[in-house]
């Protein structure tokens, strides 16, 4: 791949070993990787992106990635059922901070007809999941998405932007809780590594001696243990799904249009049992 005036070339490949692209001859990938340092000046500067790169990157080189897919295979499926709730198909959708493709393997072609998947990490991209409908593979930073405006009919992601130093406020909304069970604290810690959720803060501390953790964990069973003996972890999610008006959908009232006012709306109850009794 070459950088041209700024510009990233597109190449076309065949599939990556592992990958089932159904319909698909070939799968274009396109590059947007912002350099390190290059946030905005204004943005906050919490996490490290390259670091969150490599430990996405290692965590999709591991042998068995599947085995801790269970929380982003759940919440793919979540979003995937809030899309069907929109009655509208769409042309062109776009996954921020796609993964493996945890959110376009539950849709179908009849939903969506393109979807394009953005993720910092090559390796997961390299080895996304079967699914339906054609794909379009983009290595970007969530931070830096190389697109116009106006570009896409669905946007949708799901864990990812927790890890985005310029994220808006629109994430402070009522929330989706998902409560996993695990032997002890080490386990919890194994899986979010191998989930590539370890901590990228620029703050975090390098390194956390033996007795230290051995504390925490004795502090965390001691205080949160469940009866069977295992240990709580909760996972707060936000969900996030935009998308571009359609002419199929209602589109709402003109402001001042309404014919009845907000003070008479509890009189309907009296007008309805009214009209029962005529009848």
């Amino acid at each position: 791949m070459q950088r041209l005036g700024g510009l990233w070339l597109l190449w076309r490949r065949p599939p990556a070993a592992g990958v089932a692209a159904k319909g698909l001859g070939l799968r274009e990938v396109a590059s947007g990787v912002s350099p390190p340092g290059s946030t905005s000046p204004r943005a906050l500067n919490i996490f490290d992106r390259d670091l969150k790169r490599k430990q996405k990157n290692w965590a999709a080189r591991q042998p068995e990635p599947m085995r801790f897919d269970y929380l982003k295979e759940e919440v793919g499926s979540q979003i995937a059922d809030r899309v069907y709730d929109i009655t509208r198909n769409f042309s062109l959708a776009l996954d921020v901070g796609c993964g493996r493709g945890y959110i376009a393997q539950h849709l179908n072609k009849e939903t969506v007809g393109k979807f394009f998947q953005v993720d910092i990490a090559e390796n997961a991209l390299k080895n996304t999941l079967e699914m339906e409908i054609p794909t379009v593979s983009v290595l970007a930073d969530e931070e830096f998405l190389p697109f116009k405006e106006n570009t896409f009919d669905l946007v949708v992601s799901s864990l990812s932007l927790h890890w985005v130093n310029d994220l808006p406020r629109a994430l402070e909304q009522d929330t989706d809780e998902i409560q996993v069970n695990y032997p002890g604290m080490f386990e919890l810690m194994e899986d979010l590594q191998g989930m590539g959720e370890s901590n990228c803060a620029w703050n975090r501390k390098a390194l956390l001696h033996r007795d230290t953790m051995l504390a925490a964990a004795a502090v965390y069973r001691e205080m949160y243990r469940n009866e069977d003996g295992s240990v709580p972890a909760t996972y707060q999610i936000y969900y996030m799904i935009g998308w571009k008006y359609h002419d199929s959908q209602a589109r709402p009232a003109e402001r001042g249009s309404a014919t009845v006012s907000f003070g008479e709306l509890g009189k309907i109850n009296n007008l309805m049992s009214q009209g029962k009794k005529s009848q």
